[in-house]
């Protein structure tokens, strides 16, 4: 698919959670970094730009995706970034749905498969879990995450940004709130459903479902402090997330590019702000999934919960 250029998105998108602007104050205005080129080489350019504070022992959170997906990030440019991070190890968790990822043994096998081999991957619910506090929540106290999340000292969240089922898109917020959630328990309690079996359609969404993967996202950023960075890739933008597989819908929106932050507010209110600016008929199919399951409530609630800053700066390297 056709690269944009950075677009004007001031005027065309709305202010859900913070707000785009120009020169801002370097105290009340979160830098976010973008390129148009999505590379290994300028994946390791922005990643230089924030991340200053990653240190110790490196969580990389990526989606690894179900088997054969068509729009994992290519496994070639995330080996080169994964080189360039010392001490580094991808980590996942299983899945509360019955699929390629639901036991730790098929989620080994499905690891293999789309050759996530180059590195250390550390299914971190493997062997059990722990609770993270979340501090401000008003859906829970604490979230159930993979036991080993506490063993590492720094995280690299790196996002394929997309649509999503339920929760309208997927970008750094989701990859954590639900990524990092153990398949069990966290992961039922983020989606709010007291009965796994019931069917999707009658699962809590909308408001709610946005409202608790913040909360769990926060209960991350709140333990890694500010040892933890965000970037978001946007190629291969289906409506559905790699959990679909093979039976991800094709995309249709042009890839845009790469951004970087260590504001995790700032980038997805920046992603989802580039892909509100195309035009109707680049971006129709995403806008409507975003819309049309309550997406942008994931922004406005981490703007309440304090996330993160209520401006940003979207800042080209090309």
């Amino acid at each position: 698919m056709p690269q944009t250029t950075i677009p004007n998105i001031q005027s065309s998108t709305p202010v859900i959670g913070c707000q785009q602007v120009t020169n801002g104050s370097p105290d009340s205005t979160a830098k976010v970094y973008f390129t148009k080129h999505i590379d290994a080489e300028h994946l390791i350019e922005l990643y230089k730009r924030i991340n200053q504070e990653i240190q110790g022992k490196v969580a990389i959170k990526l989606h690894t995706g179900e088997q054969h997906g068509p729009n994992i990030l290519p496994r070639k440019m995330v080996k080169t970034f994964q080189a360039q991070v010392p001490e580094s190890t991808i980590v996942e968790t299983n899945t509360l749905y019955k699929g390629d990822r639901y036991t730790t043994e098929q989620h080994l096998e499905t690891l293999k498969v789309n050759g996530w081999t180059f590195c250390p991957v550390d299914i971190m619910d493997a062997e059990g879990t722990v609770n993270l506090p979340v501090q401000g929540g008003q859906h829970f106290q604490e979230i159930s995450m993979g036991k080993t999340i506490v063993n590492y000292d720094s995280m690299v969240v790196l996002t394929h940004f997309k649509g999503h089922a339920m929760g309208g898109f997927g970008g750094s917020m989701k990859n954590i709130a639900i990524g990092c959630a153990d398949g069990r328990i966290g992961k039922q309690q983020v989606h709010g459903v007291s009965d796994v079996s019931l069917p999707w359609d009658q699962w809590p969404g909308k408001e709610q479902l946005m409202e608790q993967m913040a909360e769990s996202a926060k209960a991350v950023c709140d333990f890694f402090g500010k040892h933890i960075c965000f970037i978001n890739v946007m190629r291969r933008m289906s409506v559905d997330c790699d959990c679909a597989g093979l039976s991800a819908a094709e995309p249709t929106i042009p890839d845009i590019g790469i951004v970087a932050s260590t504001d995790i507010l700032a980038i997805d209110q920046a992603s989802v702000d580039l892909v509100f600016s195309m035009t109707h008929e680049e971006n129709h199919d995403l806008v409507e999934r975003i819309q049309s399951r309550h997406g942008l409530r994931q922004l406005s609630y981490m703007n309440e919960l304090g996330m993160g800053k209520k401006q940003y700066e979207l800042i080209s390297i090309d």
